[in-house]
Parts: structure tokens; C-alpha cells; sequence
């Protein structure tokens, strides 16, 4: 009895120290919500007004052309945004079964658990920037006009609520043609000259955009986790407790009983 009584006291202590780190990590993670989903909110604007461009210049006549819309071939890429550290949830293995999806794809990875999976790469979304998304969009453009491959991808989280996230692909090479549009943007010298410029921008955009919407759905997925992992070691707790008080009142009852019984001689 005095082994259960030890062991139960062993295992509450242990318990709330598990509830004090995930209630700890949740405040942390609750800290970086606002931010991430205000950048990633930027970085979609700024991606969303790159995309018009993009389909406005892809109907040029002038622009079909250009390397950036070459079609056919099946060499795949695929920018991959998996998390920089685990505990939240799913978020990570969501990622991992959408890119089993394409099995003979090239990953380049973002992201801590990303490159742990697919090799080397960018090892952290929260400090992935601007000049970096610039660097690998430009590598990613020069590789494909070479005819190094021949589809680009991105695989990412999509941020739907605090409570959901759901794995995207978004194919962004070849550019597609689309009908002319009648949206009134002039291009100045030429819609020919200012494609390229504009597809480089289009593409490190649509990168910066993927990382941010994933990093928020990662700080979003382990302030959830940590919010019902700390739910649970509180009911545990409350349960060890319990067994604990009638394993100390239990062997309270025995000693008295002895005494009484030992007194009775």
C-alpha cells in the first residue's frame, strides 16, 4: 500500500509538470498568433495583386513565348513547408502524407521537420524572409528555363480557422495562358520586356505567401494541441488525486484497525 501511495505521488508530481510545459508552450503560441496571421495576411495580399499581374501578362500574345510557359514533361518540383519544431497536432504529418502523393517529385524543403524529412534546405519558417524567397525563386526560374524540370509546385498548409489547417498544392510552373482580359493595366516599355521581372516576383511571392500562411497554421495547430494536452493532464491529475487520497485513506484505516486490534490483546 505504501509503494501505490509513493507511486501515485511519483506520478501526479510527474503529470503537472507536464501540465505546467504545455500550458507554458499554449501561452507562447498564443503570443505569435496575432503576428503570424497578420503577416501571413499581408504576404497573401501582396501574392493575390502578383497573381493578377501574372494573368493579365500570361494573355499577352507577346508573352506566350517566354520559357516560364513551356508545357510538357513530367520532371516535377516541389517547395515543401512542413514545421520548425513537432507538438501541434497533426500539422506536420498532414504534410508528410499529402508529398507521398508525388512520389518522383524533387523536394526542396522548408522548415525544420521538412528538411529532417526531405534533406537539406531551409531550416526555419518563422525566419524564412523576403531575400531568401528572392534567392530560391530566381534559382527555382533558371533551373526550369534550363529545361532542368519541368513543373514546380507548392506544398503547404492552408490557415482555414484556429481549429483547422488543411495541406494545399498550388502548381505555380509552367505559367498558364489565360483569355485577354480588358483590366486596363499599361505595361511600360513592354508587356514582353516586364514578364520576366514580373514572374520572378510572382513566384518568390507565392513562396513568402505558402511560408507565412504555414508557419501561422503551425503556431495555431500546437496552441490547440497544447490547449487539450494541458486538458488532459489536468483530468489526470484530478483522477491521480483521487486514487491517491483513497490509497492514503485506505492505509490510514489499516494502521487504525492494527492499533485496535493490537490493543484488544
Amino acid at each position: 500500500m505504501a509503494y501505490d501511495i509513493k507511486l501515485l505521488k511519483t506520478r501526479i508530481k510527474s503529470v503537472d509538470s507536464t501540465f505546467h510545459l504545455t500550458k507554458a508552450m499554449g501561452l507562447v503560441a498564443s503570443s505569435k498568433v496575432r503576428r503570424a496571421t497578420e503577416a501571413m495576411s499581408n504576404a497573401k495580399s501582396f501574392s493575390a495583386s502578383l497573381e493578377e499581374c501574372i494573368r493579365v501578362l500570361s494573355s499577352c500574345r507577346s508573352c506566350s513565348n517566354s520559357p516560364y510557359m513551356r508545357s510538357g514533361g513530367d520532371r516535377t518540383r516541389v517547395v515543401v513547408i512542413a514545421g520548425d519544431r513537432g507538438l501541434a497536432g497533426g500539422y506536420n504529418n498532414n504534410i508528410f502524407r499529402a508529398a507521398k502523393d508525388l512520389p518522383d517529385a524533387e523536394f526542396i524543403p522548408i522548415g525544420k521537420r521538412a528538411c529532417d524529412k526531405f534533406g537539406d534546405g531551409y531550416q526555419s519558417c518563422e525566419k524564412f524572409s523576403s531575400s531568401d524567397a528572392d534567392v530560391l525563386a530566381e534559382k527555382l526560374l533558371e533551373d526550369f528555363a534550363l529545361e532542368k524540370y519541368d513543373k514546380l509546385a507548392i506544398l503547404s498548409t492552408e490557415y482555414v480557422s484556429m481549429m483547422k489547417q488543411d495541406p494545399v498544392i498550388k502548381w505555380v510552373l509552367p505559367i498558364q495562358k489565360f483569355d485577354s482580359s480588358s483590366s486596363g493595366i499599361v505595361f511600360e516599355p513592354s508587356e514582353e520586356e516586364v514578364f520576366p521581372s514580373a514572374v520572378k516576383l510572382y513566384v518568390s511571392g507565392l513562396i513568402m505567401a505558402a511560408v507565412r500562411e504555414s508557419f501561422a497554421s503551425e503556431v495555431a495547430a500546437r496552441r490547440v494541441a497544447m490547449d487539450a494536452a494541458g486538458k488532459n493532464a489536468k483530468k489526470m491529475i484530478d483522477d491521480l488525486t483521487i486514487s491517491y487520497n483513497r490509497a492514503r485513506q485506505g492505509a490510514i484505516t489499516q494502521e487504525i484497525t492494527e492499533i485496535v486490534a493490537g490493543s484488544g490483546r
